[in-house]
């Protein structure tokens, strides 16, 4: 029986396991992950206003391992073998025919300061400590930013700082103290958005403008204190500051042989296998990917990667050559509680919807159709 041990229990992983599922029921599929739990992070957005708990968004996989006939080993990937078939755990070696990489990128948090700053997506509990910090500021200065990791274009998650940004708006709208409060826009870049697309900027920025927020545009991130974020184009004070910074790989591939992009990502070739190895693939955010500089990363393409890495490395235990590729595409809605802008792009195509309450419930709806099928 041949084996598969795919690393991780998000988007791009889950995503394998089903697809390797219903090709071949009897593969043997091991996965390495710290928790037996699926965290939407998409849905995080809504928990600093409550329209979200972080039990509507955590979901354990005990069920969906027993239907999928998964084992799941409850450890930290440590390392790998040079060629691949052994991974090393916090919990013992687990050996393979094939393995699937999907752990996930790390945060790089290099700036001198920046533990003063929330990073939202780092995990539920991040955005808990941001439904808390605005609970207990009666007014004052809010910035929300993001910067990107400069040796890889795509390595970078900006569109839900900018959900994060239009949600506190109409949340503190709703809560009739927004007067209270000054909102501050910041990145490093001089066009917030660009990977949303040409049409997307303009819309972002005129939003903007509509809410009273204010931005801090083109200058290069210096550091963070406890009350203000400090660029090379002067400095600003702030009450709380959230902050995407840009990703890189996973510290365990340190103790691999992986070949890694020069901004620390595993380097995959169009099919997501990795360069120069056999049976090994890679999806999601782990990944650096041939294509353009706007690839998304997001839950969607890691499941488009996901989908293409798992046929093919089925594909090579048949002995058959991996041809499997995937679309590269960004589709989201940008939300803001009740409304949200509909943004899709594609080699050929940029489509931005101002926004409209029915994108909001969209969303929402989106996101019962895709946890059911782990519930």
């Amino acid at each position: 029986m041949q084996r598969v041990t795919i690393v991780g229990s998000g988007f791009a992983a889950l995503t394998a396991i089903k697809t390797i599922r219903s090709k071949n029921k009897s593969i043997e599929i091991n996965v390495v992950s710290p928790k037996a739990e699926f965290h939407y992070l998409p849905g995080s957005i809504w928990i600093p206003s409550g329209i979200r708990e972080p039990d509507d968004l955590i979901i354990p996989l005990g069920p969906f391992f027993r239907r999928m006939q998964v084992e799941h080993h409850l450890a930290e990937a440590t390392g790998l073998s040079g060629d691949g078939r052994i991974l090393q755990t916090t919990d013992g070696e687990v050996e393979n025919d094939g393995l699937i990489i999907a752990s996930g990128g790390r945060f790089i948090k290099k700036l001198p300061g920046i533990e003063n700053a929330i990073t939202p997506c780092e995990g539920i509990a991040a955005t808990m400590k941001i439904r808390d910090r605005l609970r207990e500021l009666d007014g004052g200065v809010i910035a929300i930013g993001f910067s990107g990791n400069p040796k890889e274009p795509s390595a970078m998650r900006g569109g839900p700082m900018f959900e994060f940004l239009f949600g506190i708006d109409r949340q503190l709208r709703l809560e009739k103290r927004r007067d209270r409060f000054k909102l501050i826009f910041f990145t490093p870049a001089e066009k917030p958005g660009q990977r949303l697309g040409p049409k997307a900027v303009s819309g972002l920025i005129q939003e903007m403008e509509k809410r009273d927020i204010k931005t801090h545009l083109g200058h290069k991130m210096v550091k963070f204190t406890a009350t203000s974020v400090v660029t090379e184009g002067g400095s600003f004070d702030a009450d709380l500051i959230l902050f995407m910074p840009g990703m890189t790989g996973n510290q365990w591939f340190d103790n691999t042989e992986l070949p890694r992009s020069p901004g620390g990502l595993i380097k995959a070739d169009a099919n997501c296998r990795v360069e120069g190895m056999s049976s090994v693939y890679v999806a999601g955010d782990s990944g650096s990917f041939p294509g353009p500089e706007w690839m998304p990363k997001q839950a969607h393409m890691a499941d488009l990667q996901a989908t293409a890495a798992a046929k093919n490395l089925l594909a090579e235990f048949k002995g058959e050559t991996p041809s499997e590729t995937f679309k590269v595409e960004l589709v989201c809605i940008v939300d803001s509680q009740t409304s949200g802008m509909l943004v899709a792009r594609t080699e050929n195509k940029n489509i931005v919807i101002p926004n409209m309450a029915i994108f909001h419930w969209l969303k929402r709806l989106f996101e019962w159709w895709y946890l059911r099928q782990y519930r």
